[in-house]
C-alpha cells in the first residue's frame, strides 16, 4: 500500500473524518450539547459572585463575543481553496506554523476537553446521588464516588462509538435533556419565589477575596461557552462541494443553536440568582428542594445531557489519541487499540473525578484555557 493510499486509509478510520455526511440540523444539536451543558447551572452561582451590574454585562457580552468568534472559526473551516481544516489544531498549525501551531493549540484545547469530561463525570454522579436522595431520603445511600462510578460505566460503552456521527442520537437526546432541564430550573425557582432574607450584596469581606470571587465567577461563565473547542470537528462532519460548501449548513445549525443557548442561559442566570441571591449553590438544581418529582426529574435530564456533552467533547480527545497511537508509533487501526485507548481515556477522566469531585474546582481550572480557545486564539487564526 502506498503511503498515500495509507494515510487516506487512516482518515477513514479516525473519528473526526470518518463520516461526511451529516445534516445542518446535526451541527444544531451537536453545537447545543457542546454549549448548554452542565455549566448553566453555575451561571446563578456566578452572578451571585459578580452582582447584578457586572453578571448582566458579562453575559450578555459574552453570548455576542463568542457568536463572533464561532462565525469566525466556520468561515476559516475552508478559507484555503481545496482544503478542510477538520481539527482545531490544523487550523493553529496553518496560522502559526506546523510545530508552534501544535504546541500552541494542542494543549490548551486538550485541557478544556478533557477538563470538561471530568466536570461532566462529577455532574452525572451528583446527579445520580441527588435523585436517591430526592426520591429515597430515609435511605442512607453511596458516596459520591461510588455514583460517579455508576454514571462512567455509561461511558465505557457509549465512547466506543466509531465516529461524530454515530452519536448523533445520543447528542439530539442530549440537547433536548439541556433545553428541559434548564427550563425546569428557572422555572421551578420562579415558581419557588423570591426568598425572604434574600441577599445581593457583594460577599467579598476584602479585595483579594472579591478579585478571586469575580475571577471564579468568570470561570464559570468561560465554562459554559466551551463548546468552541469542538466547532470545528463538528464542521468536518457535514460533505461540502464548491457550490454549497459547508459553512452554509454550519451556519445555520449555530444560529439555531445560540438561539437556544440565550434560551437557556439569560432565564436561568437571571431567575435563579433573583430568587436565591447568594445563598444560591454552584449547582442550582442543589439549591431546589420540592417537589420532589420535579428536582428528580431534572437531575435525570442533567444525567441524560452529560452523557451526550461527554461523547461530544471527548471524541475530539479520541481522535488526537487514536491518531498519534497510528500515525507516530504506527499501530494498525483495529478495534482493540480503540477499546483499550478509549476505555484507558474514560477511566483517567472517572479517577481524577472522583479524586476531585467539586464541580466549580474542574470549571475554574479550564476557565482561562476555555477563554484562550472560545475568544483570543480564534482572533489570532483569523488575522494571521
Amino acid at each position: 500500500m502506498s503511503d498515500e493510499a495509507r494515510q487516506k486509509a487512516i482518515n477513514d478510520w479516525l473519528p473526526v473524518t470518518a463520516s461526511r455526511k451529516a445534516k445542518w440540523w446535526y451541527s444544531a444539536f451537536h453545537n447545543i450539547t457542546a454549549m448548554v451543558g452542565a455549566g448553566v447551572l453555575t451561571l446563578p452561582y456566578a452572578m451571585s459572585k459578580m452582582g447584578w451590574g457586572p453578571g448582566v454585562t458579562v453575559l450578555l457580552l459574552s453570548w455576542i463575543i463568542t457568536l463572533f468568534t464561532l462565525w469566525q472559526m466556520v468561515e476559516m473551516h475552508e478559507m484555503v481553496p481545496g482544503v478542510r481544516f477538520d481539527r482545531y489544531h490544523e487550523l493553529g498549525q496553518h496560522a502559526f506554523g506546523k510545530k508552534l501551531g501544535l504546541y500552541i493549540i494542542c494543549p490548551q484545547q486538550l485541557l478544556v476537553e478533557v477538563g470538561t469530561c471530568i466536570a461532566y463525570m462529577v455532574t452525572g454522579g451528583k446527579s445520580l446521588q441527588k435523585i436517591q436522595e430526592t426520591l429515597w431520603p430515609h435511605w442512607k445511600g453511596l458516596r459520591t464516588s461510588y455514583w460517579i462510578i455508576i454514571f462512567a460505566s455509561v461511558n465505557f460503552v457509549l465512547c466506543q462509538c466509531p465516529n461524530f456521527n454515530s452519536i448523533s442520537a445520543v447528542s439530539f437526546a442530549a440537547a433536548v435533556m439541556s433545553i428541559g432541564y434548564s427550563t425546569i430550573a428557572w422555572v421551578a425557582s420562579l415558581k419557588r419565589g423570591v426568598l425572604p432574607d434574600v441577599d445581593y450584596s457583594y460577599s467579598a469581606h476584602s479585595i483579594p477575596d472579591g478579585v478571586f470571587n469575580f475571577m471564579l465567577a468568570m470561570g464559570e461563565v468561560a465554562f459554559s461557552y466551551a463548546g468552541h473547542n469542538v466547532v470545528l470537528e463538528i464542521q468536518a462532519t457535514i460533505p461540502s462541494t464548491p457550490d454549497n460548501p459547508s459553512k452554509k449548513a454550519m451556519w445555520k445549525g449555530v444560529v439555531v443553536a445560540y438561539i437556544g443557548v440565550a434560551f437557556c442561559y439569560l432565564p436561568v442566570a437571571f431567575i435563579g440568582y433573583y430568587v436565591y441571591g447568594n445563598s444560591v449553590e454552584d449547582n442550582i438544581l442543589i439549591t431546589l428542594e420540592r417537589p420532589t418529582w420535579l428536582i428528580a426529574a431534572a437531575n435525570i435530564f442533567v444525567i441524560v445531557h452529560v452523557i451526550g456533552g461527554y461523547q461530544v467533547f471527548s471524541m475530539p480527545v479520541f481522535d488526537m489519541i487514536e491518531t498519534f497511537l497510528v500515525k507516530q508509533m504506527k499501530l494498525p487501526p483495529s478495534l482493540i487499540l480503540r477499546l483499550v485507548a478509549r476505555t484507558g481515556f474514560v477511566a483517567f477522566t472517572m479517577i481524577v473525578g472522583i479524586c476531585i469531585p467539586f464541580f466549580w474546582f474542574s470549571s475554574w481550572i479550564s476557565w482561562r484555557v476555555c477563554l484562550c480557545t472560545n475568544i483570543i486564539f480564534y482572533s489570532m487564526c483569523h488575522m494571521a
